[in-house]
């Protein structure tokens, strides 16, 4: 049994496996096809942009200071890096939110040995859309006012060299949040249940959260490391128990 701060790797791995199998591929291969494009496009925005977008956000020092430059400038690269990934992450899995949801259902059904899900048609995804969608919106109004609040700390000079690890930290709890959602979302678990549930098992949620940013962050591997983290998150969430914590 893997060690509880350490279980997200372990989950990621089975997730990894698990999408590999025939039964799950028609619920991977579609979602991927999407993100491929979305992610080809991205990555031509930021070849152009990305020199421009570093200059904005380094600071301006004096001439006495101007040899920090060197020593800052790496640091904003990593900034524009984490943003520009942040914003792939957030618009492939706002558009891949009802396949994300079906998939969940498959595996969990894999996970449990119990089919309690209806039969797959194509209507099922059609008839799980507007929930999904509803529900990603949630999600960014959760997220939204919290990177806010980060990009704005990124322009203000000093405290902006907090920004990077803070964006990282955020990005970690927020991978945490968007794949454990898919599986609390199936089973009818409200959106303060569902954070309730991570913040009671707080320490493996971002075990599981910072593997799977940093494998996101891997060109080309992060296209499967998606769908891979879906299948992880819903056996986290089947394994480390899917009933709401304890109210306090």
């Amino acid at each position: 049994m893997p060690s509880p701060v350490l279980s997200g790797p372990h989950y990621l791995g089975e997730g990894l496996k698990l999408i590999l199998s025939p039964g799950l591929r028609l619920f991977v291969l579609l979602p991927l096809a999407v993100n491929l494009l979305l992610f080809a496009g991205l990555v031509g925005l930021a070849v152009r942009q990305f020199e421009h977008w570093v200059d904005t956000l380094m600071p301006r020092l004096p001439q006495w200071l101007a040899f920090l430059d060197y020593l800052l400038w790496p640091l904003f690269v990593g900034l524009v890096v984490l943003m520009v990934f942040f914003s792939f992450t957030l618009l492939a899995t706002t558009i891949a939110a009802p396949f994300n949801g079906l998939l969940a259902e498959k595996v969990e059904v894999v996970a449990r040995g119990e089919d309690n899900f209806p039969a797959f048609h194509w209507r099922e995804l059609l008839d799980l859309a507007p929930r999904t969608f509803s529900r990603e919106w949630r999600k960014l109004t959760y997220l939204l006012p919290r990177a806010l609040l980060l990009l704005a700390l990124s322009f203000i000079p000093v405290l902006n060299l907090l920004a990077p690890p803070l964006w990282l930290l955020f990005g970690v709890w927020m991978m945490a949040v968007q794949y454990i959602d898919y599986p609390a979302d199936n089973n009818r678990f409200s959106w303060d249940a569902m954070l309730a549930w991570l913040r009671a098992r707080r320490w493996r949620s971002l075990s599981f959260g910072g593997i799977t940013y940093a494998a996101l962050l891997v060109p080309g591997l992060n296209l499967l490391i998606m769908p891979a983290a879906v299948a992880g998150a819903t056996l986290f969430w089947v394994r480390e128990g899917d009933a709401p914590p304890p109210q306090a």
